[in-house]
């Protein structure tokens, strides 16, 4: 996965996270797909590779369900790369600020090759269903590091 081309930019969204950058990497990793069971109906069915879990989450060479960890630089930035059938894409995240308060920015990258790319491309992208879907990752993981900070822990 390492050798994927660069990508042209699909979307960047960000969230300002009141806690340490190590709780808010936590959460994130915390976050990642696979991490809470469930059996990725969805990713099998597009093809998604890599295709299985291998190592740890926040590890760079490490596998999750549909992503290879291509870097992981705690408490900085974390890059994932996969493709399936329709789609080849980066994910990054990066963790940034100070003074307790962390921005968390999540960049997707991807390119949708033939026709069939395109279309799937209209129906993720276009519809606005991407956009939600990673705005309300990012939400989630804001709210699981605010908590854990507010209570102490990570």
């Amino acid at each position: 996965m390492a050798d994927l081309p660069d990508l042209p930019l699909v979307d960047e969204h960000r969230v300002r996270v009141q806690a340490a950058p190590s709780v808010v990497w936590t959460c994130l990793g915390r976050s990642l797909p696979g991490q809470h069971g469930g059996d990725g109906v969805l990713l099998r069915l597009l093809g998604a590779e890599p295709s299985r879990a291998m190592g740890e989450p926040l590890r760079a060479g490490s596998t999750i369900q549909g992503f290879a960890v291509v870097e992981a630089v705690p408490g900085e930035r974390l890059v994932l790369a996969g493709r399936h059938r329709f789609s080849v894409y980066r994910l990054v995240f990066e963790l940034g600020g100070g003074d307790g308060v962390v921005e968390l920015i999540a960049r997707s990258e991807a390119l949708f090759p033939g026709i069939l790319g395109r279309a799937y491309r209209g129906l993720v992208i276009g519809s606005g269903a991407h956009r939600v879907v990673v705005r309300r990752w990012l939400r989630g993981i804001r709210s699981a590091a605010e908590a854990a900070g507010a209570a102490g822990v990570a």
